[in-house]
C-alpha cells in the first residue's frame, strides 16, 4: 500500500512538471502579443490561462470546473469592458446585445465591425479549449512533439516577420521542451515495456543527466559568442533578390513608418504598421475624418499651388465653421459627434467629418479658430497661439448625395476650379491619358466616368499592399509606376493614381488626406464610438460637380466610402452602393519617408478580417480535436446507454469489441499469439482485476459455445463500465 502511494505521489509530480511545461509553452505564444497586435492587458489573459490551466489539472468534475471558468471569463470582460453592475438584468442584456450584433456583422462579413469586447470574449473562450487541450496532449496522450515544433515555429516567424525580439524566447522554449520531451519519452517506453513503477532511485538516476544536460545546452546556447547575422534583415534580402531577378532593382523601396503627415512630396516605399491611438470619436455613423486637401501633382508626389499658399486664413472667435464644399441643393441631416485626442498622439490640426458647421471646446479654455476654405485645414488657437485641442465637439449636416442629380450635373466648371484642378505635369507619360479616355469612352456623364475610372482600380490586376512598395526612380512617374508596372500599393498609390486619370479626361479631382472611420469599440444612446489609431491614416479622391461641389470617392481596393447616396430612380445604383458597404475598412500611412526597421506584420485590416476567423478556426478544430480524442470517452457513454437499454447477446459482443478497442487505443496490444483468454489475464494483472477475465469468459461462451443467456446481465454491465472507467483514467 505504500508502495503503491509513493508511485502515486511520483506520477503526481511527474504530471505535475510535464503541464507547467505545457503552460510555460503557451505563455511563450501570449508574450508577444502586445507587441504585434493591438491587445491590451495581456497579463490579464495570462492570468485567466493560469487559472484555466490549474483547474484542468485538478481534474475536478466538470459540472464544478465549468461554471468556475466561466464565472472567470465574465469577471474579466466586466472589469474591460462594462458599466453597468455585474451580472445584473442590464449587464447581460449590454452582453446579448453585444453579441448579436457581432454576429448579425460576422454574416454580413463586416468583420471590422467586430467589438473588442466580442473579440475579447472569443479569445477567453480559446484560452478555455487550450487549457483543456494541452491536458490532453501532454498529460494523457503524452503527444508533445507537435506543439513544441509549433511554438519553435511560432517563435521564428514572430522575430523574423516583426519587431519582436524572440533571443531568449527561443532558449527559454528549448529548455523546456527537452525537459519535457525527455520526461514523456521514459513514459512512453515505461508503458510500452510495462514497468509501472522503477526501482528507488532510477528516477533520479534519468533525471539527473537529463536536466542537466539540457541546462547545460541552453547556459552554453545563451553565453557562447555568436556569429553575426549574416544577413540584416531576410524580408529586405528576399525583396532585393526579387528585384534583381526581376530587374527592378533601381527602382528601391523606401521603409516609412504608418500615421498622419504634412510632407508628401515624395510617395511611395513600404510602411511599418502603428496601431497607436490618436483619437476616439463619438458619432451616430462611419465618417471619413478629413485635414486637409492638396492640389498640385509633381510627378513623385503632391504640393500645395501658389494660390493655396495665398488663401488667407479665416478667423472664427465662435468656433463656427463652413465649408462651400456642397451646395444647398445637397440634402443634408444634421448631426452632433465629439472628438478626444491621445495627447500623447496630438495632431497639430483638426479632424473633422464632411458637413462641418460648428466646434466647441469640451473643456473651459476658450478657442478661436482659422482655416482655409481651399485646403481644409483647421487650427485652433488660445489669444494668438496656435493650441491643438484635446477634446471637442463638432456639429455637422452629413451630406446625402443623390445619384440622379451627379448624372445630370452640367460639365461646366469655375474657371478657378479648372485652373487649379486639373493641372498634370508635363512629365506624365502619354499612357496615363490614354488609359483614362479608354475607360470612360462609354459613359456620357461625369459621374459615371469617376465610377468607371474608381471601379477599375477593384479589377484583380490591382493589389493593395503596404510592404514590398516600390519607389519610383528618378525618371519614373509614380503614377505610371502604379498603374503600368507594379499594380501593387496602397491608399496614395490609389488615390493619387484616380485624380490624375481623371484630370486626365478634364475632370476637375483634388488628394484628400486625414483618417479612414477606424473600429467601432461601444454603441450607446449617443452614437457609436471609434478608436482610430495611426494604421488608419488614409488618403481618398474627391470629385468636383458643378451645383453640387466636392463629392467624395473611395478608389483604394478593400476600403469602403462611408458617404451617403440616394439612388433617386435608380436602384440599381444603390445596390450597389450598399454592396460596396459590406467591404472592410482598412487602414493606411502617410509619413515623411524615414528610413526604419521594416515590421511586415499585415495591415489593420487585415488584423481586423483575419483574427476572427483564425480564432473562430481554432475554436472549431479545438472542439473537432475534442470530440475525436474524446471519441472513445463519448463511445462508452453511448455504449453504456445500450448496455442498459437493451440486453440482447448483440449489445454484448459490440461492447467487448469497443473494449478490445480501447485497450489497444492506450497501448495494451495484444500479442499475434495470444489467445483472448491469456490477453484478459495479462490485463487483469497489470490492473490488479478480474473484471477483464470474466468478461471474457462470457465472450467466449457466446463464441464457442453459442449460449444466447448471459447471467447476471446487470453485474456484467457494471463489470464492463467499472473497466472502461479504469482505462480512461
Amino acid at each position: 500500500m505504500r508502495l503503491e502511494t509513493n508511485q502515486q505521489q511520483r506520477q503526481f509530480w511527474i504530471n505535475s512538471t510535464i503541464y507547467i511545461g505545457s503552460f510555460l509553452l503557451f505563455w511563450e505564444w501570449l508574450i508577444p502579443l502586445n507587441q504585434i497586435t493591438d491587445t491590451g492587458n495581456v497579463s490579464i489573459f495570462v492570468l485567466y490561462t493560469m487559472f484555466c490551466f490549474f483547474l484542468s489539472y485538478m481534474q475536478i468534475q466538470w459540472w464544478i470546473t465549468s461554471p468556475l471558468k466561466l464565472f472567470g471569463m465574465l469577471f474579466i470582460l466586466d472589469g474591460l469592458f462594462f458599466s453597468e453592475t455585474f451580472l445584473t438584468s442590464a449587464w447581460f442584456q449590454h452582453l446579448f446585445n453585444d453579441i448579436q450584433w457581432n454576429i448579425d456583422a460576422m454574416l454580413s462579413q463586416q468583420w471590422w465591425e467586430m467589438t473588442s469586447l466580442y473579440r475579447s470574449l472569443l479569445f477567453l473562450i480559446l484560452l478555455w479549449l487550450m487549457s483543456y487541450l494541452l491536458y490532453y496532449w501532454f498529460v494523457i496522450a503524452k503527444r508533445t512533439l507537435f506543439f513544441v515544433v509549433l511554438t519553435l515555429i511560432y517563435l521564428t516567424v514572430v522575430d523574423t516577420f516583426t519587431l519582436y525580439d524572440a533571443k531568449y524566447a527561443i532558449i527559454r522554449t528549448f529548455v523546456i521542451s527537452m525537459i519535457i520531451l525527455g520526461i514523456t519519452n521514459v513514459q512512453r517506453i515505461m508503458i510500452k515495456e510495462r514497468l509501472f513503477r522503477l526501482p528507488k532511485g532510477n528516477y533520479l538516476a534519468w533525471a539527473l543527466p537529463l536536466i542537466t544536460l539540457v541546462l547545460f545546452s541552453g547556459l552554453v546556447g545563451y553565453a557562447a559568442p555568436k556569429f553575426n547575422p549574416q544577413w540584416p534583415d531576410p524580408v529586405p534580402f528576399i525583396q532585393s533578390s526579387s528585384e534583381n531577378a526581376t530587374g527592378n532593382a533601381g527602382s528601391g523601396t523606401a521603409l516609412k513608418k504608418v500615421g498622419y503627415g504634412e510632407n508628401d512630396e515624395r510617395l511611395g516605399g513600404s510602411f511599418i504598421q502603428d496601431h497607436t491611438l490618436v483619437f476616439e470619436a463619438t458619432v451616430e455613423d462611419a465618417q471619413y475624418w478629413k485635414i486637409e486637401t492638396k492640389d498640385v501633382y509633381t510627378g513623385k508626389g503632391w504640393v500645395r499651388s501658389e494660390f493655396s499658399k495665398e488663401e488667407s486664413f479665416t478667423f472664427s472667435d465662435d468656433g463656427t465653421i463652413h465649408f462651400a464644399d456642397t451646395a444647398d441643393t445637397v440634402e443634408t441631416q444634421e448631426r452632433q459627434g465629439t472628438i478626444s485626442f491621445n495627447e500623447q498622439q496630438q495632431l497639430p490640426k483638426l479632424v473633422y467629418p464632411y458637413g462641418i458647421t460648428d466646434i466647441q471646446s469640451e473643456r473651459d479654455q476658450s478657442y478661436s479658430f482659422s482655416y482655409n476654405p481651399v485646403t481644409g485645414e483647421i487650427y485652433s488657437h488660445i489669444a494668438s497661439e496656435e493650441v491643438p485641442m484635446n477634446q471637442y465637439s463638432v456639429s455637422y449636416d452629413q451630406p446625402t448625395y443623390s445619384l440622379k442629380a451627379l448624372r445630370e450635373a452640367g460639365q461646366e466648371d469655375p474657371q478657378n476650379i479648372k485652373d487649379q484642378y486639373t493641372q498634370i505635369p508635363e512629365s506624365l507619360p502619354s499612357r496615363v491619358g490614354e488609359l483614362a479616355h479608354e475607360l470612360t469612352a462609354e459613359e456620357t456623364n461625369r459621374y459615371d466616368q469617376a465610377k468607371a475610372i474608381e471601379d477599375y482600380f477593384n479589377s484583380s490586376d490591382f493589389q493593395y499592399r503596404t510592404t514590398n512598395v516600390p519607389v519610383p526612380g528618378e525618371n519614373e512617374d509614380y503614377v505610371d509606376q502604379f498603374l503600368f508596372e507594379s499594380k501593387v500599393g496602397y491608399c496614395d498609390n490609389f488615390s493619387t493614381s484616380m485624380v490624375m486619370l481623371l484630370r486626365s479626361v478634364d475632370i476637375p479631382a483634388r488628394w484628400v488626406k486625414g483618417f479612414a472611420p477606424g473600429e467601432i469599440v461601444d454603441r450607446s444612446v449617443d452614437g457609436n464610438t471609434y478608436e482610430i489609431t495611426n494604421s488608419n491614416a488614409h488618403s481618398w479622391v474627391e470629385v468636383y460637380f458643378p451645383e453640387i461641389g466636392w463629392v467624395p470617392f473611395e478608389p483604394t481596393k478593400g476600403f469602403y466610402n462611408p458617404v451617403d447616396f440616394t439612388s433617386g430612380e435608380d436602384l440599381e445604383e444603390l445596390t450597389n452602393q450598399e454592396e460596396n458597404e459590406d467591404i472592410p475598412v482598412s487602414q493606411m500611412e502617410n509619413e515623411p519617408p524615414e528610413q526604419e526597421e521594416e515590421e511586415t506584420k499585415s495591415n489593420f485590416s487585415l488584423n481586423i478580417s483575419i483574427l476572427p476567423m483564425v480564432i473562430l478556426g481554432l475554436i472549431v478544430l479545438s472542439l473537432l480535436g475534442i470530440l475525436y480524442w474524446k471519441r472513445y470517452t463519448f463511445g462508452y457513454w453511448l455504449k453504456s446507454r445500450q448496455f442498459r437499454k437493451n440486453t440482447d447477446i448483440e449489445t454484448y459482443m459490440k461492447a467487448y469489441h469497443f473494449l478490445l478497442s480501447l485497450l489497444k487505443h492506450k497501448g495494451y496490444k495484444r500479442g499475434s499469439d495470444q489467445t483472448l483468454r491469456e490477453y484478459a489475464r495479462m490485463i487483469d494483472n497489470q490492473m490488479r482485476t478480474n473484471e477483464m477475465g470474466r468478461l471474457t469468459n462470457s465472450y467466449e461462451r457466446i463464441l464457442y459455445r453459442d449460449d444466447q443467456n448471459i447471467r447476471e446481465w446487470n453485474r456484467k454491465q457494471e463489470l464492463w463500465e467499472n473497466l472502461i472507467k479504469r482505462i480512461l483514467s
